[in-house]
């Protein structure tokens, strides 16, 4: 792959994660759908947090963790991102730059405050999220760094802000420079909800041939084609764009590129603890091997160790040497 400054620029979400174990009953007695994702207020966000049990706060938002795993896995990550100048924003962008990635979006001013997404984990692992996406919407296209764009491998984009029409003309301006340099765009649909919001759009964002890496999970897929099946839906995806990439969670990953087809089985876990980041860690390991021009099966082995590690424990930040593990298993 050519020569630059950065392997993968992540824009997304800036958001502080705080990650509470929970039970069914609580899910059920505030109305929540066991492993969703759902947008709040401002006012649900203060009310639920004063129901939620003690909690840990985590920076985190979809493409911060995957800059975070790319990072850790030895690549030269980026973030675009809006926080606010407050606590939680300090916070986030303290934890960002610590792992080595570069942060450059300045703070917000107004009254609008840094993102948070209340995250409870059930006993079976399952993490149900409630988001206030607060100064994260405000990403406007004068945060893009041209420059910056284009002296990255890889433009990885998350979903989850397609959502708001600011940031989603400031990611559109951001695949127009990439392109135009002749660099990599990939974009993930994140979550069904995302999909079910915004199928049109991303299906012509697809069609438009303006992505070379789509990542989705077999309930994403499924929803975007609209067919019956998972191998139907992968068939019909992988037709309109160049390398498709999608999760089974135990099942493993595929990888479609033209007609080469390649399938990796889940790595082994010990213990299923809590599966937020599984998705933005995989995308972390496939993403750093193809930056590094390892092959699709080897890519997706990187994605698997990676989302491996991370739902071991906790939180969707790594707290094993990623490195340290691919080159035991992968070399």
């Amino acid at each position: 792959m050519t020569d630059t400054r950065l392997d993968v620029l992540c824009i997304g979400n800036a958001i502080v994660d705080v990650i509470a174990a929970t039970d069914d009953g609580f899910l059920a007695a505030e109305g929540l759908d066991k492993g969703a994702m759902r947008l709040i207020d401002a006012g649900e966000a203060t009310r639920l947090y004063g129901r939620m049990g003690p909690g840990r706060e985590i920076s985190g938002g979809s493409a911060g963790n995957t800059a975070a795993g790319v990072a850790m896995l030895g690549g030269r990550a980026g973030f675009v991102g809006q926080v606010a100048r407050d606590q939680l924003g300090d916070v986030y962008r303290h934890d960002i730059t610590s792992l080595g990635i570069e942060f450059t979006t300045p703070a917000s001013n107004g009254d609008v405050p840094t993102a948070r997404s209340l995250v409870l984990v059930t006993p079976d692992a399952q993490r149900t999220m409630n988001t206030f996406l607060g100064a994260a919407q405000l990403l406007t296209r004068d945060s893009i760094d041209a420059a910056q764009v284009r002296d990255s491998a890889i433009l990885y984009l998350e979903g989850y802000l397609w959502d708001p029409e600011t940031p989603r003309a400031a990611m559109e301006l951001a695949i127009d420079v990439a392109r135009e340099a002749g660099r990599k765009v990939a974009f993930t649909l994140s979550d069904s909800f995302c999909v079910d919001r915004h199928r049109d759009g991303f299906n012509r964002l697809i069609d438009s041939g303006r992505l070379d890496i789509l990542f989705a999970n077999e309930a994403e897929i499924v929803s975007l084609t609209g067919e019956a099946d998972f191998d139907a839906a992968v068939t019909a995806a992988s037709k309109r764009v160049p390398l498709l990439v999608v999760t089974r969670g135990e099942h493993g990953a595929v990888a479609l590129e033209g007609a080469e087809r390649v399938q990796v089985a889940a790595e082994p876990v010990e213990r299923i603890v809590d599966t937020t980041g599984a998705g933005d860690l995989f995308a972390a390991g496939f993403l750093t091997g193809h930056a590094k021009g390892r092959s699709n099966a080897e890519a997706l082995r990187m994605g698997a160790i990676a989302a491996a590690e991370v739902i071991s424990h906790y939180g969707a930040r790594p707290e094993a040497d990623l490195k340290a593990l691919v080159e035991a298993r992968l070399g």
